[in-house]
């Protein structure tokens, strides 16, 4: 097959040889992506799957990303690239070089999103880059929050640097991150655990130019980019013209409501997503920079449009978003963005809600885990080592038009939850229950998944520092077409609710903390929920006799 595709024409002509290059070059991101499951050293990568890896020309345009992990970091670490390509020309570069930064402004919107880029030279010319994005364990300053006020509070912020020059670590550098962090054997782990993801993916490109013969991967990322593109034109060509409107109210702060709008036009193949009307940027952390909220806008649309073509530059090209300087999704340095999340995982809820006005097939209820709902804890072991525990449990799916939201299950984020024994083997704590949610799915002709709840105890002998980045309290998952909202999310605290939901509190030794996770909202009228569809809930515990005779109308 290799020479024979020298040129561009080869690839644009013959389809299969096509199709097998663009899946070894997904096999390439995955292989990277294992590597950095299984050589990292924090939970956070290596069982909730924060991270993504992502390969990309010799321009810097994505062409193919991991398929486990973080999706919007596609996006995100395209914009990293580029940022670091006006920090240092492209002829500065030389065969071991690697560059980091975790500058909210040019990554992936808050400082625990550490990224490193590697450039990869074929004999001195410039094949193409590795990246990848990895959530830190921590990060200094305070402990992952919502309720700081500068981006200064938050961490140790990285500029784009040399982390490697020609082959030889930036030492000082690791000397500064391990001072500033907490737990320096984890974040330097997790960044060198990187570093290898971002070889192996060198070393399988430099072999699999040298099978097709390819000086460049120009050709290739033409063609996949182009086809992706092409099949999202498509996709939007389908919806009719037209301004599609939505608005939804979060729960904000005491102090500060936060509400997002959006008009989504559609003309011919290009979308425009504009999120004028939407707040201003708030005095906490909730504030979301505009490569996370372009992002969180395109990914969901690419799930929602065109779910089935892989995902890369060209996906995205014929969407534009617009996002006022000053507003939450568009804040002025030096903002608050630590928890930015809250609010840009929920845009997807906004826009689904706009988009199904005109194709309610392709959208789905919103979802109870949307935004992620967070844990962290920090403090020391008996013996004084120090300890951060991030704990990812999942909120319930919303319901789409054809099947139930599923259990659990994050959206639109992916993140994995870590199993429980992890958690109790990194931190001092004690898990007591781990369970579904009975009746928290929003009732529908679909009914939505189901949100569990946590309840975890303090083993410690001294306090420990609570950071709940919690949302869906007050404004629980929305159903669509007739569907009913899911359940909210409940927070407790020794059985006492006022614990703090967007804030740091302390943990006493033997308090036991209880979070209910909330439920996906329902697609369509309960009425019209099957007979045999709602026997199975009943049988399987996931819906009471109680709400099946309210919601249903079961006898």
């Amino acid at each position: 097959m290799g020479r024979a595709l020298a040129g561009r024409s080869g690839l644009a002509t013959d389809p299969v040889a096509l199709e097998i290059l663009w899946t070894r070059l997904i096999a390439i991101a995955d292989e990277a992506a294992a590597t950095l499951v299984r050589t990292s050293f924090s939970p956070i990568v290596r069982e909730s799957n924060d991270f993504s890896c992502v390969i990309f020309d010799s321009a810097g345009n994505a062409i193919a990303e991991n398929t486990i992990g973080i999706p919007s970091f596609n996006m995100t670490l395209s914009r990293s690239l580029q940022h670091v390509l006006r920090w240092r020309r492209a002829e500065e570069w030389r065969a071991g070089d690697v560059a980091i930064t975790n500058d909210p402004w040019m990554a992936s919107g808050h400082l625990p999103d550490t990224t490193v880029l590697m450039p990869v030279f074929d004999e001195g010319r410039l094949l193409g880059w590795t990246g990848s994005t990895a959530h830190m364990a921590d990060i200094g300053g305070s402990i992952w929050s919502a309720d700081t006020h500068q981006v200064f509070e938050e961490g140790l912020r990285i500029p784009p640097r040399l982390l490697f020059s020609g082959g030889r670590p930036n030492e000082e550098l690791l000397d500064l991150v391990r001072a500033n962090v907490r737990l320096p054997d984890q974040v330097v782990g997790d960044v060198m655990a990187q570093v290898a993801a971002g070889r192996i993916s060198s070393q399988r490109l430099l072999e699999l130019a040298g099978e097709i013969g390819f000086d460049d991967l120009e050709e290739i990322s033409a063609e996949v980019r182009g086809r992706s593109e092409a099949s999202m034109r498509r996709a939007i060509e389908a919806i009719p013209d037209g301004t599609y409107r939505a608005e939804l109210d979060l729960d904000g702060t005491e102090e500060e409501a936060i509400h997002l709008e959006v008009a989504i036009r559609v003309e011919g193949d290009e979308m425009e997503v504009d999120y004028t009307g939407t707040s201003d940027e708030v005095s906490t952390s909730v504030n979301t920079v505009l490569n996370y909220t372009e992002a969180y806008t395109c990914y969901p649309l690419k799930c929602a449009l065109d779910p089935d073509t892989p995902r890369n530059e060209g996906s995205y090209r014929p969407i534009r978003v617009i996002a006022p300087e000053g507003s939450i999704l568009n804040p002025r340095y030096p903002a608050a963005v630590n928890a930015r999340h809250v609010v840009g995982h929920c845009l997807s809820a906004v826009c689904y809600q706009a988009l199904g006005q005109v194709i309610p097939e392709q959208v789905m209820a919103e979802s109870g885990s949307t935004p992620a709902l967070l844990i962290v804890l920090s403090g020391t072991w008996p013996d004084r080592r120090r300890f951060t525990s991030i704990l990812f449990v999942n909120g319930g799916m919303g319901a789409r038009h054809d099947a139930d939201g599923l259990q659990t299950t994050s959206f639109p984020s992916q993140i994995a939850c870590g199993s429980m024994e992890s958690i109790e083997a990194t931190a001092p704590v004690r898990v007591w229950s781990k369970d579904l949610v009975v009746d928290s799915g929003g009732p529908g002709r679909f009914r939505g998944g189901l949100g569990q709840v946590l309840e975890l105890e303090l083993v410690s002998d001294s306090p420990a520092t609570l950071s709940l980045l919690t949302e869906r309290v007050k404004h629980p998952a929305r159903g669509i077409f007739g569907g009913r909202p899911g359940r909210p999310a409940r927070i407790t605290l020794n059985g006492h609710e006022g614990v703090p939901v967007k804030g740091r509190s302390r943990m006493r030794p033997g308090d036991r903390l209880r979070v209910e996770y909330p439920g996906g909202g329902g697609f369509g009228d309960p009425g019209e929920r099957s007979r045999e569809a709602l026997a199975a809930d009943l049988e399987a515990g996931v819906v009471s006799e109680e709400a099946a005779r309210e919601s249903y109308g079961w006898e």
